[in-house]
């Protein structure tokens, strides 16, 4: 694995300079090449060699930064290490301009392929979990357990409030609303964006705040920014659609991995309805259903995300990360444990 750039013309070797992406405390931030994409890679050193390795994926419009605080709660559970997909965070566009929900997938194999952690605890959201998914499904020698927070599955009644999001992947959409909002400040539309994705958006820190803030106006200086959100976002109406044996509930079923699923009941992105649904599918699966939550639990709840994350891990100790049969696991936000049948 090559953390440096070939001799030939990328989209990585043609960006303009852009301030710095911030690195958190205890965290590490590095470039990889691979063929055909530059992925950036966010780590904590591990707290203790020979823990078990753990890969983290975002979501649509997020980065590396929205998996900080749940990693920093595992630490000395696991070896932590988040990407930025290809066109968002630090990493840049993909060289063939693919951003489809398999695009991703793809460059989720390639990182894993060449860095031979495999198989990791592969955790996803959003976007990331459709992405996670997949890569579970065709490559199950990947992944040891799978933990999908508030995942992009197709719904047959998308609530309305995702509507704007889906509508940004309509040819042109995009670039109206970088017109309509061009008077937009970076403070406000980071406001826009915690009140769709939180359920509880005072909750956020005014320092986070500020972070967000900083990060956006960082990318909006990036010229394929809304390019990247725009063609991410078709790529997950197109995965949608899919019928037949690429249609992601049917990858969902052929899932290997113990699953932890995480919805939140005030998700304005993701209907809570289909988590009854997800645990179904997912034939070793356990749910852990916040009330209070929006899009991002990871973010609200890091703490109990973290505590139903070593429950995973511990219940499937031993295993080689097959179908148990364990049943699903039931947290509330108040950490309230019980454990059901797998699709009751």
């Amino acid at each position: 694995m090559s953390s440096t750039e070939s001799p030939s013309v990328s989209a990585a070797s043609v960006l303009p300079k852009v301030a710095p992406v911030r690195v958190g405390e205890g965290e590490r931030l590095r470039s990889v090449g691979l063929p055909g994409v530059t992925l950036s890679i966010r780590s904590r050193p591990p707290a203790r060699a020979g823990l078990p390795p753990a890969l983290y994926v975002h979501g649509l419009g997020g980065s590396s930064q929205n998996w900080s605080q749940l990693m920093a709660e595992l630490d000395g559970v696991v070896d932590s290490e988040a990407l930025d997909l290809p066109g968002f965070g630090d990493s840049p566009p993909p060289d063939d301009g693919d951003y489809s929900v398999t695009g991703h997938a793809r460059a989720v194999i390639r990182y894993l392929d060449a860095a031979g952690r495999g198989p990791v605890h592969l955790v996803g959201n959003s976007l990331g979990g459709a992405v996670t998914t997949r890569v579970a499904a065709v490559r199950p020698d990947l992944v040891r357990t799978l933990t999908l927070v508030s995942p992009a599955l197709p719904e047959l009644r998308v609530q309305r409030t995702a509507v704007p999001t889906a509508l940004l992947g309509v040819p042109g959409i995009a670039a109206m609303f970088t017109r309509m909002t061009k008077e937009w400040s970076a403070e406000q539309r980071v406001r826009g964006v915690m009140a769709l994705c939180y359920g509880d958006p005072s909750k956020v820190s005014p320092e986070a705040f500020r972070e967000a803030v900083e990060e956006l106006e960082r990318r909006l200086q990036l010229p394929y920014f809304w390019d990247a959100m725009a063609r991410s976002a078709r790529g997950i109406v197109d995965a949608y659609t899919l019928g037949g044996q690429h249609g992601l509930w049917r990858q969902a079923e052929r899932v290997l991995a113990p699953t932890l699923l995480v919805y939140g009941g005030r998700d304005q992105l993701v209907g809570f309805r289909m988590a009854a649904k997800a645990a179904r599918t997912f034939r070793d699966s356990r749910l852990l259903s916040l009330p209070d939550a929006g899009h991002v639990a990871m973010m609200e709840y890091p703490g109990v995300v973290a505590t139903a994350f070593r429950e995973l891990l511990a219940d499937t100790a031993g295993t080689d990360g097959g179908a148990s049969g364990a049943g699903a696991t039931r947290v509330s936000a108040e950490g309230d444990v019980t454990v059901q049948g797998a699709g009751s």
